[in-house]
């Protein structure tokens, strides 16, 4: 299944994010995932691990595994680099060894202080806070990705954790539209307000932590997962199924594409088997009724400041 984007292209609506995955693993969890059959892959900068991501695409590539124009890799521009998005492109396809994009995505709504082309790590002050750029304005990153549509290095362009007002701003300055906007969205922060506004205006919504972060967000931030609520397991023994495949597919009849983290094999294959079934509306309207509006990923923890503020 996939989405038909603003932009024309067509985005997988099941895909594998790297996020935190390790250089030593990456090759071998990516080439089975090909295999298993996932097309979409979800990567940053800022996971400091495109180069391994890209050694593992050329080998799928070189190998005969998979074609170049069967995949959709999706990356994103990191804060320091909203003065510098047509140098911080290139870096990435360099790494990625990839001659364009599919999607390339605004990280964060936040300029910070340039540290160079190719580094993440968080720009601090001396206090301590995040470093941010106040001569640098989103609109004028905004028409920089558009530049890459135009170079032909990027298929689609997008934004990534944009609430409603700074969405509707981006539509209101721009001449390509952002085809996706990447959110965290679970059953325990729905966010259906932003998600039905990005839907009106033909904006496709990705599921970043889909599955409310698991072990990676309790770890970082203490936060709870709704991998264990119990009305979510009495779903998961109703369909047979794991509870994050009834997650998945709620989010799926959401119509929102899921990029859900798995390091193991067995996860990836549970992972990507949420075609099979469909939730009811009795179903979609319990996970629906819990709802806490609860965010699992902070970066504040790193930032001293809170960005969603």
């Amino acid at each position: 299944m996939a989405i038909t984007l603003k932009s024309g292209y067509k985005m997988p609506i099941v895909g594998l994010g790297v996020w935190r995955m390790e250089g030593k693993d990456i090759k071998d969890l990516l080439i089975n995932a090909i295999k298993i059959g996932y097309r979409h892959f979800d990567c940053a900068a800022d996971y400091q691990n495109e180069a391994e991501v890209g050694e593992a695409l050329a080998e799928a590539f070189q190998t005969g595994i998979v074609k170049r124009e069967d995949l959709f890799i999706t990356t994103k521009l990191w804060n320091s680099d909203h003065g510098h998005v047509l140098e911080a492109c290139k870096d990435s396809l360099k790494k990625l060894r990839l001659d364009y994009l599919d999607l390339y995505l605004v990280h964060f709504p936040v300029a910070t202080k340039h540290t160079g082309v190719g580094t993440t790590a968080s720009a601090l002050g001396e206090d301590g806070v995040l470093d941010i750029d106040t001569t640098i304005s989103l609109e004028t990153t905004w028409h920089g990705m558009e530049n890459l549509v135009s170079l032909g290095l990027v298929r689609s362009i997008g934004i990534s954790n944009y609430d409603i007002f700074l969405t509707r701003d981006c539509l209101a300055y721009s001449k390509v539209k952002p085809a996706v906007n990447q959110i965290e969205t679970h059953p325990y922060f729905q966010r259906e307000s932003l998600v039905k506004f990005c839907q009106k205006h033909d904006i496709c919504v990705t599921a970043h932590t889909p599955l409310g972060g698991a072990a990676a967000n309790t770890e970082w931030f203490g936060s709870v997962s709704c991998l264990e609520d119990p009305a979510l397991k009495g779903l998961a023994e109703k369909y047979k199924k794991t509870v994050a495949q009834v997650i998945l597919r709620w989010s799926i009849q959401r119509n929102t594409v899921v990029i859900p983290k798995s390091s193991k094999l067995e996860r990836l294959q549970e992972n990507f088997n949420v075609l099979d079934f469909e939730l009811t509306k009795e179903d979609m309207d319990l996970v629906k009724s819990l709802d806490r509006n609860y965010r699992t990923n902070q970066p504040a923890k790193f930032w001293g400041i809170d960005l969603y503020a």
